[in-house]
């Protein structure tokens, strides 16, 4: 079966379950999903996978909350929806593409890189500053924004 990325309709509901895998506080993704553009990777009729472009300035945009339901993690969905973002905000006319992470998302980190990104700096404290609960992962605390970018 081939998955298929497409960009949601106006009126179309977020993919929440998958938007929350990605930033577990719903407030802060109702923040920014409705300024971006949301793309989901659909199998036959299931959304397993969900990415969000966000203009943050001129000729720039933000890859924010990239996620793959946990029944496909690990079968090269991730770099799919990364590959074809990187593709979409290059034939957009943006110039450069940022997408940030945290300091225990190891997995993510690898990928951004292995996709052509470059690490350009770190937001100290990041996350225990604006996330009112702790974020446990890979066995440590996500503290600090990890600030990847590409130029295209």
């Amino acid at each position: 079966m081939t998955a298929t990325i497409r960009r949601l309709k106006a009126g179309e509901s977020y993919p929440w379950s998958l938007l929350l895998l990605a930033d577990p506080h719903r407030e802060i993704v109702e923040s920014y999903v409705s300024k971006g553009s949301c793309y989901v990777l659909q199998q036959e009729q299931e959304v397993i996978g969900v990415f969000v472009l966000l203009p943050t300035r001129p000729l720039t945009v933000e890859l924010v909350n990239i996620a793959v339901a946990e029944a496909y993690q690990g079968k090269g969905y991730g770099k799919k929806l990364v590959l074809e973002a990187v593709r979409m905000a290059r034939e957009s006319g943006y110039k450069t593409i940022e997408v940030g992470t945290g300091n225990s998302s190891i997995p993510q980190l690898a990928l951004y890189q292995k996709c052509g990104f470059r690490i350009i700096g770190v937001d100290l404290n990041f996350f225990q500053l604006h996330y009112p609960e702790p974020i446990m992962e890979n066995g440590m605390v996500c503290r600090d924004m990890i600030r990847l970018q590409q130029h295209l």
